[in-house]
């Protein structure tokens, strides 16, 4: 039963990593591209919401994943 909550601990904590770190990164390069270039401030938020999308997927399927130890 411990190794089980143990399993799921350690699934859920590698699975938010990933996805933490790349969604600090697309914002940070996307607040980059804003300051370099303001008036590409509205190309550059859809393509950054899409990808923080996808990257919080992955942390969603940690979680599924995690749900699914028994």
């Amino acid at each position: 039963m411990e190794i089980s909550l143990l399993a799921k601990a350690i699934a859920i904590a590698i699975g938010g990593i990933g996805p933490a770190l790349a969604i600090g990164k697309i914002g940070g390069k996307a607040m980059e591209a804003i300051g370099r270039n303001p008036e590409a401030a509205s190309k550059v938020l859809v393509p950054m919401l899409l990808a923080s999308a996808f990257a919080e997927a992955i942390a969603i399927y940690a979680l599924v994943i995690a749900f699914s130890i028994k």
